[in-house]
Formats: structure tokens, C-alpha cells, sequence
């Protein structure tokens, strides 16, 4: 009996993916560009299994059933593409290659178009849920040759977690690179939200001078709330962790953020898009300012930098913080949204964005409980432009406004940076503004550069530009893009 599915890289996802394909009844053949690792997986975690080893790309093309179906769990950029060109001689026709890992959605898109020519179908599907939601269940957003979903299909929704109704986190997102355009999108939203809670633990920490205790239980009261999130829930076990010498692990641990690239990809894309993803590139920039760990220790010496104690009642301040934390993350999923939308609409990807909320229920990162919301605003409103126009979220953001401020405004007085719940603040001030101050700045470029303006008094596209000075010419520069 031939397999139903191979897997090449044997990384700690790679392996639970298998290992998740045959606990639902699928047949998979393991390989790894390094054959030690799978006699170690055989002989290991998949002994007394039905999955089987290939030792060579050969011999793993043969032992599966056709149309072959061949997913690549390894690292993201050129190794693909090598496994990819050693793949295509080997397969014939109507044949599948997923890719499974963090890949930038226009590789995705390039590799489709070169393997349809040849062809070949080819998935670009994002995972996410880390090592135990490969191995129980992760969120799978599949993208890129629609032919090839149907064969694909069976295998990823039995494998992928399931909502409370039993409905399975991974469905078919659209052509080209629109899975993993998703993904990146999602790992955005993943930036936002971590960066949004830990500035939740500082104003605690250091404003409210609350202990890790203190802080664990508020953590485990606020995910009995909107705030219900795996996010919330790990940050409660981590704040209740405790080194071999009793106190708290977390504060042993060097202030420097790593990044792998995918909220970089996402704030990149935005800026392409004209999106205004604030929360979310400022998230990404406090990764940047906290590897200037060196710099940091000079400048607060250099200005002698000292928080201020937040005065008041400490329960009030808490809610307020909560308050604050929830529509600073509702805003984080309506700018994610946003630049999914856009991105929909220039490549012609037609997203459902209420199956993106499901596929985000369960098994991934950024699961919480509020993603049911969010599916249900866009089944009422599948061209919702923005999501704080919903009204469960509306009403969110009205009744939190001046919690938020005050948790805002507070933190500007006592030094505590809260760069993300602030630029969510600003950027539903502006969004809500039908009057912005651009009007001088447009001013301001047309004065040095001719760059022209549009008048409010004169029909939308009509450009006008004026010799400010006298001294200047009449003639303009370019027009603008608004």
C-alpha cells in the first residue's frame, strides 16, 4: 500500500505534522535531506506507527500514491526552491507540492505560475500553532493552485484543529500566494498582540508596582473576559514561573526581541498598499528598539530616566488597563483586515473574510475568542470596510474610549512606553476624523514643489496648483495620488 502523503524535513513541525496525518489514518512517507534524522524519527518518536522513511527523493516519489502529494516542511526561501527543482523531474503531471513554511507571499506567487507551466500544482499554505498545534491541531491556510485543493483537502481539515462546533480551522483562501499572504498577515496581527500585552505588563509592573503574582491572577481574571486568548493564557503561566530559586523566571530573561521577518513582510506591504497598519509596525519597531539593549542602558543613564509610581486605585487602573488592551487589540484585527482586503482586491483573490476568522479560531497563535465575533460582522457584512464599524466592535470601542485615554494619557505622564495601545488610539482618532490637517500639507508640497492640490469646492481629480510666492512659476510638477 502506497502513502497518501510525503513530508521532507524533519524538524520538530515537520515531524508532529506526520505524526498528526497518522493519528487521523493517513498513510505518510518521512524524508530529510539529512538521512540520520530519519532512522531517528522512525526509531523514535513514529516507532510502533505505520509511517514509513524514504531515504532519497526517488524513493519517496514511489512510494506514494498518485496524484503524489509532497509537502516541504523546510526552511523558507532558497531551500525550497532546490527541493522544488529536484522534485520536478521526478514527478509527472497533476502532481502536488505543498509548501508548509513561512514563505513571502510572491515567492508563492512565482512558484505557482513556473510549476503550472510544467504541469505541476502547487500549494502555498501557512501553519500556524507552533509544536503542539502541528502535533493536535493547527490553523492551515492553503493557497495557490485551486485544482489541487480537492486531493489536499480530506488530509489538512482532519489534521487541523476544530472550532467548539466542530468546524475545521483550515479552508481553501485562493489563488497564487493568498494562503500565505494570509499567514504573514496573521503572524502581523501576532506581533500586535504580544507587543500590546507586554505593554499591559509594564504598566502593572512598573507603574502600578504590582507583583508577578498579582499579575498572574489579573491575567487568568482578563481571559475570563472578551480577552479570552491563548495569548492572554500562556502570558498568566509565564508570569507564574519561577527559576530554581523562586523568583520569577521572566525577569531573568535578557529584554531583546528576536523576529523571523513576517511583521517586517506585513508593515512592508502595507506601506506598498497605502494601508495605514500602525499598531502593528510599531510593534515590529519595538522589537527594533529593544535589540539596542547597549544604547538603552547608556541613554537612561545619560537622561536619568526614572517611571513614575501611577497613583490611585489599583483596581481601577486594572480595569481601565483592560479596558484599554481590548480595543487596542480590536484594532490590531481591523488593520489586519484592512490590508487583507486591499491586497484581495489587487490581485483578484476574492477572500472570504469570515472563513479567515474561523480558519484563526483554533489551533493558531493569535486564536481568541472574539474571532467568533469578527466571523459573524463579516457574514452580516462580507465588504465590511472597517471592522470597528460592526456593531458588537463599535460599541467595544465606544464604551473602552475613556479608559483608553486615561491608561494613554497616563503613560505619557510617567514615562512607561506604550508605543502600540497609543498608535491604536491615534489611528482610530484619525480614522474617525472627517477633517484631517493634510490640507496644509498638501499646501506645504505644493509650495515647494508644484506638486498641485484638489479643492473642496471643485469636482473630485481636478488639480490646481498656485505660484505661493509670486516668484515661482505656474506650471506643475506631477499631480498626486490620494
Amino acid at each position: 500500500m502506497k502513502g497518501d502523503i510525503g513530508v521532507i524535513g524533519l524538524a520538530v513541525m515537520g515531524q508532529n505534522l506526520i505524526l498528526n496525518m497518522n493519528d487521523h489514518g493517513y498513510k505518510v512517507v518521512a524524508h530529510n535531506r539529512t538521512t540520520e534524522k530519519v532512522d531517528e524519527f522512525l526509531q523514535g518518536p513514529a516507532k510502533g506507527t505505520n509511517i514509513v522513511g524514504a531515504y532519497s527523493l526517488q524513493e519517496l516519489v514511489d512510494k506514494l500514491e498518485s496524484p503524489r502529494k509532497i509537502m516541504l516542511m523546510v526552511r523558507a526561501g532558497d531551500v525550497v526552491d532546490s527541493f522544488i527543482d529536484k522534485l520536478v523531474p521526478l514527478l509527472d503531471k497533476g502532481d502536488i507540492i505543498i509548501d508548509g513554511g513561512n514563505t513571502n507571499f510572491p515567492d508563492t506567487n512565482r512558484r505557482v505560475a513556473t510549476l503550472k507551466e510544467k504541469g505541476i500544482h502547487f500549494i502555498g499554505s501557512g501553519v500556524s500553532g507552533g509544536e503542539e498545534g502541528a502535533r493536535f491541531g493547527p490553523s492551515i491556510m492553503p493557497g495557490g493552485s485551486p485544482e489541487a485543493w480537492p486531493f489536499v483537502k480530506p488530509i489538512f481539515q482532519a489534521i487541523s484543529a476544530k472550532t467548539e462546533n466542530n468546524e475545521p480551522c483550515c479552508d481553501w483562501v485562493g489563488n497564487d500566494g493568498a494562503g500565505h499572504f494570509v499567514k504573514m498577515v496573521h503572524n502581523g496581527i501576532e506581533y500586535g498582540d504580544m507587543q500590546l500585552i507586554t505593554e499591559a505588563y509594564q504598566f502593572m509592573k512598573d507603574g502600578l508596582g504590582m507583583t508577578h503574582d498579582e499579575m498572574q491572577s489579573v491575567f487568568i481574571e482578563w481571559n475570563k473576559t472578551e480577552l479570552n486568548s491563548y495569548l492572554v493564557e500562556i502570558t498568566s503561566d509565564i508570569l507564574g514561573y519561577k527559576d530554581t530559586d523562586g523568583e520569577p523566571l521572566v525577569e531573568k530573561i535578557l529584554d531583546t526581541a528576536g523576529q523571523k521577518g513576517t511583521g517586517k513582510w506585513t508593515g512592508i506591504n502595507a506601506l506598498d498598499m497605502g494601508i495605514p497598519l500602525t499598531l502593528i509596525t510599531e510593534s515590529v519597531f519595538a522589537r527594533c528598539l529593544s535589540s539596542l539593549k547597549d544604547q538603552r542602558v547608556e541613554a537612561e543613564e545619560l537622561f536619568g530616566k526614572k517611571e513614575s509610581i501611577v497613583e490611585g486605585d489599583k483596581q481601577v487602573w486594572i480595569e481601565a488597563l483592560r479596558q484599554a488592551l481590548l480595543a487596542s487589540k480590536i484594532i490590531s484585527y481591523a488593520q489586519g483586515f484592512m490590508l487583507m482586503r486591499e491586497a484581495s482586491n489587487e490581485n483578484g483573490w476574492d477572500l472570504n473574510y469570515g472563513n479567515v476568522a474561523l480558519m484563526w479560531r483554533g489551533g493558531c497563535i493569535i486564536r481568541s475568542a472574539f474571532l467568533s465575533n469578527i466571523r459573524d460582522a463579516y457574514d452580516i457584512d462580507p465588504e465590511l470596510s472597517f471592522l470597528g464599524s460592526d456593531s458588537y466592535f463599535k460599541g467595544i470601542l465606544e464604551n473602552s474610549m475613556s479608559a483608553w485615554r486615561k491608561v494613554a494619557a497616563k503613560s505619557m505622564e510617567v514615562g512607561i512606553p506604550m508605543p502600540s495601545m497609543t498608535s491604536a488610539l491615534t489611528f482610530l482618532d484619525g480614522y474617525t476624523t472627517a477633517r484631517l490637517p493634510a490640507n496644509l500639507l498638501q499646501a506645504q508640497r505644493d509650495y515647494f514643489g508644484a506638486h498641485t492640490y484638489e479643492r473642496v469646492d471643485k469636482p473630485k481629480g481636478e488639480f490646481f496648483h498656485t505660484n505661493w510666492t509670486g516668484k515661482g512659476g505656474d506650471v506643475s510638477s506631477t499631480t498626486y495620488n490620494s
